[in-house]
């Protein structure tokens, strides 16, 4: 056949419509026309064939208004098989795929007064599992039948699919053909066929006058939008007094791993310092469920992943004080329990945990250890009927908050090491202190400094600078004078 009967070239705008020879057989048939789009196709057809028949002959297109682009691009199948079944996941996700055109536009008020449903329907909770944004379909598709034999159905295929989504992002696939080569269809009819074709961007390129205006319009409609999401939340933000430091711990105790016995539970609770305060609602203390360990590596590990939240204060004493006592910070303090069939606990492990003074995420790791009483009896009652040494005061484990002495001397207090517990701790800190020096560009050193700059740490590094500067000008004055003066001076001495 000669090569014009079998080139074609077609420059198709976005939904712009061209006819198919089977869609020109269809609806000049009047009885064939049921839906309004289907009159409508059947007038412009007919105008069509008044002005001397459609100019395309192989290549055409399907809108997003079109049955293949609302039905059947359902019903394509993922593989070329030919006993594919569509899984439960397809089926499901079918009506989830489908475009939000039937949807009334959601008004401001409605949206600024429903940010959250509390009670979902089931229909909500189907149509909105999934992020959905509303898009756009066109099909660029390509009549490969036999010469001469146009219309049929079995051989129409899709040449290009473009998508636009509610964010003005466009998908082309396949990308435009650029330096790669055609790309390639090969038909398994009559006789082996190929088919090769190109996809070229004939959009103007966009004027620097017309790219700086739309520029401009998306920076006004940026500006417009974190106005509303800030009208959302509105500015009602507690700020601290000048001089406290609030903190925010959302923690979480992982896991527990290396103890003798299953059934394994936190108790813990949380010691505020002097100086250091919370809410009368805010609860410092916690029992995590019991939980059954499972073997990983070497270890039995039980997963708690018991979280927990919790806000405390910290407030600076007078300037003349605060100098001479360094602030200390809250303790976290905890024992790790078994639970056996009988109902019987044992001790497994005692631990304490200074908060991190630093904000951010810190996953901590802190090895336990329980009382052992002297001779094999305590061991034996611990093993056959549960029950083992404890501590009255848990604060034991570091300082007790009842001793005042100077030292503290725990000689003759038999200890064992046990397992550990892994915390992971989220840390905020919010203070007046954070804006006015981050406005200044001053280094900090610590938190401590930011809540004043008159604490211990400040001056050991001021003091620690200072002789750094004054032993390199004892350097520099040694090396500037004479080696004769040097060596004479040192056999003097």
């Amino acid at each position: 056949r000669p090569p014009e009967d079998e080139e074609e070239e077609v420059e198709v705008g976005w939904q712009e419509k061209l006819f198919s020879q089977f869609e020109v057989d269809l609806y000049l048939n009047e009885s064939a026309c049921q839906t309004p789009l289907d009159w409508q196709y059947h007038e412009e057809i007919r105008k069509l064939e008044k002005a001397g028949g459609r100019k395309n002959c192989r290549i055409f297109t399907y809108t997003d208004h079109d049955r293949f682009t609302n039905l059947e691009e359902l019903c394509q199948k993922v593989t070329d098989l030919d006993h594919e079944v569509p899984s439960y996941l397809v089926e499901r996700m079918a009506n989830v795929r489908r475009r939000r055109q039937d949807r009334r536009p959601v008004e401001a008020s409605s949206l600024k007064s429903k940010i959250i449903t509390w009670e979902p329907s089931e229909e909500f909770i189907k149509n909105n599992h999934v992020i959905n944004t509303p898009v756009q379909t066109m099909y660029i598709m390509g009549d490969l039948g036999p010469y001469g034999k146009l219309g049929q159905r079995e051989y129409e295929n899709v040449l290009c699919t473009i998508k636009v989504d509610g964010n003005g992002v466009i998908t082309v696939k396949p990308d435009f053909t650029g330096t790669k080569g055609a790309y390639r269809i090969e038909l398994d009819g009559e006789k082996r066929e190929v088919w090769e074709y190109t996809i070229e961007n004939a959009s103007a390129q966009v004027q620097p006058e017309e790219e700086e205006r739309e520029q401009r319009v998306f920076r006004e409609l940026y500006g417009r939008h974190r106005d509303y999401l800030s009208g959302l939340v509105g500015s009602d933000f507690e700020m601290p007094l000048p001089g406290t430091l609030r903190l925010f711990v959302n923690g979480e105790i992982v896991s527990a791993q290396g103890y003798e016995y299953d059934n394994l539970y936190v108790h813990f609770f949380l010691e505020l310092p002097d100086q250091w305060s919370s809410s009368p609602f805010q609860q410092l203390s916690g029992v995590t469920q019991t939980c059954a360990t499972k073997a990983v590596g070497w270890d039995n590990v039980a997963y708690f992943c018991y979280p927990f939240t919790v806000e405390m204060f910290y407030t600076q004493e007078d300037e003349g004080v605060f100098p001479y006592s360094l602030p200390q910070w809250p303790v976290l303090y905890f024992e790790v329990l078994s639970l056996d069939f009988w109902q019987r606990y044992r001790v497994e492990g005692y631990g304490s945990l200074v908060l991190p003074a630093c904000p951010g995420v810190h996953m901590l790791t802190i090895p336990t250890w329980r009382p052992v009483g002297l001779g094999p009896v305590a061991e034996m009652r611990r093993f056959f009927i549960g029950g083992s040494p404890e501590l009255e005061d848990l604060t034991y484990i570091r300082i007790p908050s009842t001793f005042k002495g100077k030292r503290l001397s725990r000689f003759g207090f038999r200890t064992e090491t046990t397992g550990s517990v892994t915390f992971r701790l989220c840390c905020l800190q919010q203070s007046r202190a954070f804006l006015e020096n981050s406005a200044l560009r001053q280094r900090m050193q610590s938190v401590l400094d930011r809540l004043g700059g008159f604490s211990q740490q400040s001056s050991v590094y001021s003091v620690l600078e200072a002789f750094q500067r004054a032993r390199r000008r004892m350097q520099e004055a040694r090396e500037s004078l004479p080696q004769d003066l040097i060596s004479t001076s040192a056999s003097a001495v």
